[in-house]
């Protein structure tokens, strides 16, 4: 069996509001037809056709990395009119999921035990039911409850409408009765539009009994149409992240206030404190503390490392038993060793830190390699651009530089130096040296302050 999976993302999602397609609206930081696409992957490894519509150089645009086919339906003319643009990639043999592109948390198994069924009979559905059916279509069953058809909320009686078991759009369909069945489709209904659920009836006429499998959670066909609805799928699917972490054993403050818009592996008890948005791909140590109001990118923490609040690393490697923060800035290409100390208002960027150094108050260290056991004084600054080209600093072991300190790169600092505060370093320092910049203190007496004039009436 080949499965190809159809992705139907050719709607405007005009109740977005929006200039770009709404599939190509983001939950945890990537577009909804993305994790869709993730999904169709974990089944097949056949390329799935996606049908685009309004905005196909954004979506192409969008999705140019992943592996995919095109099908274009230059007419929103209903659902069966945009798998009929699909069929030309599709071939008799293959078995056919359908999926769209605005239900984004669909689960792999449930579409497994869906496609599971469809081995038996030509067409499988998902089908779930609700309290409140309003808007979707009905599936309408016969006394012994085989699935007869599906009629639309527009078209359905009042009898018809009592229904709670809807229609998701979910199917797996066998290629070659797709066909057959999509040519029969008429524009007979309140929409005037081709609807793909009236295969259904086409498929009960040629005896071919319906198959039906029903998620665990509602929540996995739940579609969005405004911007409401995307809000309320991202806390769920924030949450379905939130309590897998949970149970591996990973803390939180509030699991309510707690955002991963990618993938995050974690040691031992560890610990988010609120408000924490990590992205990429993050792996933390064992027995970590991350503060509030923190965001994390694309970083590997190692074990017994703390992040005070109000910090923002970014692909980065911090080591063990740091501490970092509050209110740093580690930006990329920064490597920490062990035991390093990062305090507030401190930025990092492109460089390696030493074991056991610390930097801990209002200090800029850019394309710099620090050794170890080095101080770094509060308001000590590499002056590593030249409005052209960035230079690097070189800080060897055991240093220490006084606050106020300007290093002017490229420039070599020798092992065991002393940095006098407020110097400015231009030229390489020495090993076990001691450089300031001769300085006269003046006194000047009964100095009196400006004063302002006074306000007029």
């Amino acid at each position: 069996m080949k499965l190809v999976t159809v992705i139907l993302a050719a709607g405007q999602g005009t109740r977005m509001r929006s200039g770009k397609p709404k599939v190509l609206h983001t939950l945890a930081a990537k577009p909804m037809v993305e994790h869709v696409l993730d999904t169709a992957a974990r089944l097949s490894d056949e390329p799935p056709v996606v049908v685009y519509g309004h905005g196909g150089e954004q979506m192409q645009k969008a999705l140019m990395h992943r592996s995919v086919r095109w099908a274009h339906q230059a007419e929103q003319r209903g659902t069966g009119h945009a798998v009929m643009q699909a069929l030309p990639a599709l071939e008799q043999a293959d078995t056919v999921l359908i999926l769209y592109g605005d239900v984004p948390l669909l689960d792999a198994t449930t579409l497994q035990r869906l496609i599971a069924r469809a081995d038996d009979t030509a067409l499988a559905l998902l089908t779930v039911k609700l309290p409140d059916p309003t808007g979707y279509g009905r599936i309408v069953r016969d006394t012994h409850g085989a699935i007869v058809r599906i009629v639309e909320h527009k078209d359905a009686t009042a009898e018809e409408r009592g229904i709670d078991e809807i229609n998701t759009g979910i199917m797996v369909v066998q290629g070659d009765a797709l066909r057959r069945w999509l040519p029969l489709l008429t524009t007979n209904n309140a929409q005037g539009e081709y609807y793909l659920t009236d295969i259904i009836a086409l498929a009960v006429a040629d005896g071919v009994a319906v198959g039906a499998e029903h998620p665990a959670d509602p929540v996995e066909v739940t579609g969005v149409n405004d911007r409401t609805q995307l809000a309320e799928l991202e806390r769920h699917f924030q949450m379905r992240q939130v309590r897998a972490l949970m149970a591996a054993g990973v803390g939180f403050r509030d699991p309510a206030r707690f955002d991963l818009r990618g993938s995050l592996s974690c040691g031992r008890d560890v610990v988010f404190d609120v408000n924490v948005i990590v992205e990429g791909s993050v792996t933390i140590g064992d027995d970590v503390r991350i503060g509030p109001n923190t965001y994390i990118r694309d970083a590997n923490i190692a074990s017994g490392t703390e992040i005070a609040p109000n910090c923002v690393i970014e692909e980065a490697t911090i080591g063990g038993a740091s501490r970092i923060g509050p209110f740093a800035r580690i930006r990329p290409g920064t490597v920490l060793a062990d035991d390093v100390h990062i305090g507030n208002f401190v930025e990092i960027k492109n460089s390696n830190i030493g074991h056991a150094s610390k930097v801990n108050h209002l200090s800029y260290v850019g394309d710099s390699e620090v050794g170890a056991d080095v101080n770094v004084g509060a308001g000590t600054i590499t002056c590593n651009y030249d409005g052209a080209n960035k230079h690097k600093t070189i800080i060897q072991d055991n240093v220490h530089i006084g606050s106020d300190t300007q290093l002017v790169a490229p420039v070599t600092v020798g092992r065991g130096a002393t940095i006098a505060a407020g110097t400015t370093v231009m030229r390489d320092v020495n090993p076990d040296t001691l450089v300031l910049n001769t300085k006269q203190q003046r006194e000047i007496r009964q100095w009196q302050r400006p004063q302002k004039a006074p306000k007029k009436d």
